[in-house]
């Protein structure tokens, strides 16, 4: 993997990635080159509007919860939907992470490409011509392991016929998805459903029953008490799974039991903790993605940390620079970044600090300064006062939901406190 993620440095800068110096591309610098130049974000020629990465805060953030899971005997495979970076999946690994959580088979892919050994697909896999690939990726690497849902006997009933069509020689490992209740996202509803499921991969060949796995934060209405209550039944099925001896005798060396995103670890670490003891060791995989960056706005609401200080805390990353280009009333301004720029599905964006045109001196953002609507190209912000803002200067905003915030850039600048551009994360959305 780490060859492969050391190649990103030899893409050439160019008009593909929003942001980054023309004077770069001008001289057909690479991204490691203009990386070992160590810019100054402000003056160093990016335009605007720019994407940054807090260098501080990504390693905040990766030692955060990976010191987290460890302490409370989690393995841990970040959804890797949120960034689709393999340079901050080579850091999560380095952080301890067991593997890379995935949605869609496409994202496999794009894991595959970039070595990682370890898959996990959050959701049943019912299409043949990836389906094929995953029986391709598995017979050709011993080493590869790929875990995927099942939810329906249905679906098992696609997954065998597709795999026996694509001559797979290597079972593919699934868990029965348990929805989180009963108006909850995709998982099959009550235990009694989960329990046919089962039976239906041990009917079939090319499927091999590993554990059990769910989404608890798609529970209409979830509180603590709920989201307990659910993951006691969680572990509840795969105890009685085991108990049924539905992982004997398949050359199984661990019973998978999987759930928690970016809201309810806490939940997640305090019920896992109380798994019986089965017939194998169980490996308890908590999934969140979103911490990598953290936000401003929502995860910065929700995060479990904010329940248990003593644990951790998690630090915003991103800051999206912008730049005044209106100032058409005493209260009105508008800056160069939109809908196309800014992830909006889940708030608008806060004004975090301005960057004056005249001095390049940075400064908190005026009180009574917010956005209020925004433009496919522009953000609407109204101000309190006419000398808070001018013509030319950057502000800096920081955004909700890094799922919508990174895919609108495919290229991140990572910046140091002082403002020093020192790397860049490619995404591949």
């Amino acid at each position: 993997m780490e060859d492969r993620v050391r190649r990103l440095a030899q893409e050439t800068v160019d008009h593909r990635f929003k942001g980054l110096p023309p004077d770069a591309e001008a001289a057909g610098l690479t991204v490691g080159e203009l990386a070992a130049q160590h810019r100054d974000l402000h003056t160093g020629g990016f335009t605007t509007p720019v994407l940054t990465l807090s260098a501080t805060a990504l390693e905040h953030n990766l030692t955060a919860l990976g010191t987290y899971a460890a302490r409370h005997g989690l393995a841990f495979a970040p959804h890797g939907k949120t960034c689709m970076a393999p340079q901050l999946f080579e850091r999560q690994l380095d952080h301890g992470a067991w593997g890379i959580t995935a949605a869609m088979p496409h994202q496999a892919r794009v894991y595959r490409a970039f070595g990682i050994r370890r898959i996990f697909l959050a959701n049943e896999l019912v299409d043949p011509a990836a389906l094929a690939w995953v029986a391709r990726e598995l017979d050709a690497d011993p080493d590869f392991r790929f875990v995927c849902y099942v939810d329906s006997v249905r679906g098992v009933e696609l997954m065998d016929a597709a795999l026996r069509a694509a001559g797979a020689v290597r079972p593919v490992d699934v868990v029965v998805e348990l929805g989180a209740g009963a108006e909850g996202r995709t998982g099959a509803r009550t235990e009694a459903d989960c329990t046919a499921v089962a039976d239906a991969v041990a009917a079939v060949e090319t499927l091999r029953l590993v554990g059990v796995a769910g989404y608890e934060a798609t529970m209409p209405g979830a509180d603590a008490d709920s989201v307990r209550a659910w993951l006691r039944r969680l572990t509840g099925l795969a105890a009685e799974f085991d108990k049924a001896g539905r992982f004997a005798g398949t050359g199984l060396e661990e019973i998978v039991v999987s759930a928690g995103g970016s809201e309810w670890f806490d939940a997640v670490a305090e019920v896992f903790a109380e798994v019986p003891e089965l017939s194998l060791p169980v490996l308890r995989l908590l999934r969140s993605g979103a911490y990598v960056s953290h936000d401003r706005g929502w995860y910065e609401g929700l995060t479990p940390f904010n329940r248990v200080p003593e644990e951790g805390a998690l630090l915003p990353a991103f800051r999206l620079w912008t730049q005044v280009v209106s100032r058409p009333t005493p209260t009105q301004a508008f800056v160069n970044a939109g809908k196309r720029d800014i992830a909006y599905d889940l708030g608008l964006p806060v004004v975090e600090a301005v960057r004056g045109a005249r001095d390049g001196i940075e400064r908190p953002a005026p009180e009574g300064t917010a956005v209020v609507k925004l433009s496919d190209q522009h953000a609407w912000l109204e101000t309190a006062a006419e000398g808070d803002l001018e013509v030319g200067d950057w502000v800096g905003l920081g955004m909700a939901h890094p799922c919508t915030i990174f895919e609108k850039w495919p290229l991140i600048p990572v910046v140091a406190d002082d403002g020093t551009v020192t790397d860049f994360v490619r995404t591949f959305f």
